[in-house]
C-alpha cells in the first residue's frame, strides 16, 4: 500500500472505535453495559443489527460468492423480510414485557431454570463459534495484503475487540456499528464505481450486466425445489425464513439489541428496516462481485487468488503444464468474450447464439483448467495418510481485486472497513456472550448475591474470555470454505433448537419445563443425524429441526400429563 492508503486506514481504524467508546461512555452499571439503560432509537439499533449481519465475512466473502457461484446466494434472504414482520408481532413485545437481559431468562420464567440453562448453554456454543469466524476475516485480509501469518492478525483484533468492548458494553458497540455501517455503504458505493470504470474501452455498463448473465453469474432465483440444494427460492424463502427466526428472534446477540430499545414501537421500527433493506444490500454486493467477473474477463486472473497458495502451487512438478492450459483457457474466454460483445451490438441472433455458446464453452473450460491447479495444490498439502482440507479461495478473490486496481487512498479505505466491520460484529458478538455467561449461568447458579458492581466486573471478565476464545477457535476457520456460508452453517446447527423452544414457550402454554428440555435434546440429535446420513441442504436443518422439537415437546407434554401453565 502507498503511504496514502496507510494514513486513511490507520485514521479510519482509530477513528470508528473512539467514536464509540465516546458514545459509550458512562457505562458504570449493569443495565447501562448490557442494555445501554434502554435509550437506543430505531436507527441506530437496524443499523447495529444489519452491522452485525455485514461483518467483514459479508464484505469480503460474498462478492467472491457471487464471482466464483453467480448471485443465486441471494435468495438466503428471501425468508428475511417475513421473519422479522413475525418477530416484531411476537418476540419483541414478550421480550419487553417481560424485563429480561437475556432471551434464555424468559425461559425460565416460562418453564425452568434447566430449559435457561440448556439454551444459554446452547447459544454460547454457537456464537462462540461464530466470533472466531468473524475474527478471522481479517486474517485474510493481512495475509494478502502483506503475507502475516494468521495467529498475529487475529491475535491483533481480537484484543482491539476485547478492550473496547470491555470498556464502553453494548452502548460503544451499537454506536460503533452506526457509523461503521455509513462507511461500509459508502465502500461498497464506491467498489462498483470502481470496478465499472475500470471496464476496457468499449464496454459499457450494460455490456458487463450481458457478460455476466451469459454465463449465469445473475441467475438469483432458482424455482426448482431440490431439498440437496442450497440455494433455491424455497431454501430460501422457507429454511431462510426459519433461519432468521432463529437468528433474530433467539440468538442474544441479536435480541440484545432491541432489548435496548427506547420502546416497543422503536423495537419493532429497528426489524422492520432490515426487513426492507437487508435483500437489496445483499443483492448489491453480490452484483459488485459478478461486476469484478467481469473485469476479469478482460484482465487475466491469477489461478488461485490466495497467495501463498500460489506460491505453494508454483514449486509443484506439473505447475507449468497447469498454469499453460489455464492461460490458453483464459485467453479463449477471453477472445469469446469480445466476439459476443460485438455479435450483441451488431444485433445478429445467429452470430449471437454462437458466440454465446463459445463463451460458455470457453468459461467451462476456464473452470476445469482452475479445477485442475485446485487439485495439484491439494495434492501437495497430503501428509502422509491424512486428506488434504478442501481447498477454497473465495474469501480472497475481492480484496485481490481491491489490492491490485483500487485507486491509491480508495485501498486504505476498503481495508479499514473490513476491519472495522470485523471487530464490530465480533464486539456484539462478545457482548452478547458475556451477557449469557452472567446472566444465565454465573448470577444464576454460581453467585446469585453479588452487588451490581460485581456482575459489571464478571461481564467484563467473561468478555476478555470469550475474547481469548475466538482468537483459538479463529486459527480453524481457514478449513470452513467461504466464510459466509461457514457462519450459516454453523447457526443452521444449532437456531433449530433454540427456536423450537421458544415457539413452544410462545405459543404452547400446556408445555412444561421437562418436555421443552428433553425436546431441545432430542432436536439437536436429530439435526446431527441430518448432516451425517443425508445430503439435505443446512437451510432446511432449520424447518425440520425446528419441527422435530415443538412435535416432541408436545408429545413428551402430553405423555407426562403435565398440568397448564399458568400465565
Amino acid at each position: 500500500m502507498t503511504p496514502l492508503d496507510w494514513i486513511v486506514m490507520v485514521l479510519t481504524i482509530i477513528a470508528i472505535p473512539s467514536f464509540g467508546l465516546w458514545k459509550g461512555r458512562g457505562s458504570k452499571t449493569v443495565n447501562q453495559y448490557l442494555l445501554a439503560g434502554k435509550t437506543m432509537p430505531w436507527y441506530a439499533m437496524g443499523l447495529s443489527i444489519m452491522a452485525t449481519q455485514a461483518s467483514a465475512v459479508t464484505f469480503i466473502a460474498t462478492t467472491g460468492q457471487a464471482y466464483v457461484d453467480g448471485m443465486r446466494f441471494v435468495q438466503f434472504y428471501f425468508g428475511l423480510p417475513v421473519a422479522m414482520v413475525i418477530l416484531s408481532a411476537t418476540a419483541v413485545p414478550i421480550f419487553h414485557k417481560s424485563g429480561v437481559y437475556t432471551a434464555y431468562e424468559y425461559l425460565e420464567k416460562r418453564f425452568d431454570a434447566k430449559t435457561r440453562a440448556l439454551a444459554a448453554i446452547v447459544f454460547l456454543v454457537q456464537r462462540g463459534m461464530a466470533v472466531g469466524v468473524s475474527i478471522y476475516a481479517p486474517a485474510i485480509v493481512m495475509s494478502v495484503i502483506f503475507g502475516w501469518p494468521d495467529r498475529v492478525t487475529t491475535l491483533i483484533i481480537g484484543i482491539f475487540c476485547v478492550f473496547y468492548t470491555t470498556k464502553g458494553g453494548i452502548p460503544a458497540v451499537t454506536w460503533t456499528d452506526v457509523l461503521q455501517m455509513t462507511i461500509i455503504f459508502s465502500g461498497l458505493i464506491l467498489g462498483l464505481f470502481t470496478v465499472v470504470s475500470l471496464m476496457p474501452h468499449g464496454v459499457s455498463f450494460a455490456d458487463a450486466v450481458y457478460l455476466a448473465g451469459a454465463v449465469g453469474k445473475l441467475n438469483a432465483v432458482d424455482l426448482k425445489f431440490d431439498p440437496n440444494n442450497r440455494y433455491n427460492l424455497w431454501s430460501g424463502l422457507i429454511g431462510g425464513a426459519f433461519l432468521a427466526l432463529g437468528y433474530f428472534g433467539c440468538d442474544q446477540s441479536q435480541v440484545q439489541r432491541y432489548l435496548t430499545g427506547k420502546s416497543v414501537a422503536q423495537s419493532r421500527l429497528s426489524l422492520l428496516f432490515n426487513a426492507m433493506a437487508k435483500v437489496p444490500m445483499q443483492f448489491f454486493i453480490l452484483f459488485v462481485g459478478a461486476m469484478v467477473f467481469v473485469f476479469y474477463l478482460f484482465i487475466q486472473p491469477p489461478m488461485l487468488f490466495e497467495k501463498n497458495a500460489m506460491k505453494v502451487l508454483s514449486t509443484q512438478p506439473g505447475y507449468s503444464q497447469v498454469q499453460g492450459r489455464f492461460d490458453a483457457a483464459w485467453q479463449r474466454r477471453q477472445k469469446a468474450a469480445e466476439s459476443l460483445n460485438s455479435a450483441r451490438k451488431r444485433e445478429s441472433p445467429a452470430a449471437l447464439t454462437a458466440a454465446t455458446a463459445e463463451y460458455r464453452a470457453a468459461q467451462h473450460e476456464l473452470d476445469d483448467s482452475r479445477k485442475a491447479g485446485i487439485a495439484l495444490y491439494e495434492k501437495s498439502q497430503t501428509r502422509g495418510v491424512l486428506k488434504p482440507a478442501a481447498f477454497n479461495d473465495t474469501n480472497y478473490i475481492f480484496l485481490s481485486f481491491v489490492t491490485r486496481f483500487f485507486p491509491v487512498g480508495i485501498v486504505g479505505l476498503v481495508i479499514a472497513v473490513i476491519f472495522t466491520a470485523a471487530m464490530s460484529s465480533s464486539s456484539g458478538e462478545l457482548n452478547s456472550l458475556a451477557a449469557v455467561s452472567v446472566m444465565d449461568i454465573y448470577r444464576r447458579h454460581i453467585k446469585k448475591d453479588a452487588t451490581d458492581r460485581q456482575y459489571l466486573i464478571a461481564s467484563r471478565l467473561f468478555t476478555a474470555m470469550w475474547g481469548a476464545w475466538a482468537v483459538v477457535f479463529a486459527q480453524y476457520a481457514k478449513y470452513l470454505g467461504s466464510l459466509v456460508e461457514a457462519v450459516n452453517q454453523v447457526g443452521s446447527f444449532f437456531y433449530p433448537v433454540l427456536l423450537g423452544v421458544f415457539v413452544l414457550a410462545f405459543f404452547f402454554r400446556r408445555v412444561r419445563g421437562s418436555a421443552a428440555f428433553w425436546a431441545m435434546l432430542l432436536g439437536e440429535a436429530a439435526i446431527i443425524a441430518l448432516a451425517v446420513f443425508t445430503k439435505v441442504a443446512f437451510l432446511w436443518y432449520n424447518v425440520i429441526g425446528t419441527v422435530i422439537v415443538v412435535i416432541c415437546g408436545l408429545l413428551l407434554s402430553l405423555v407426562q400429563k403435565q398440568t397448564p401453565a399458568s400465565d
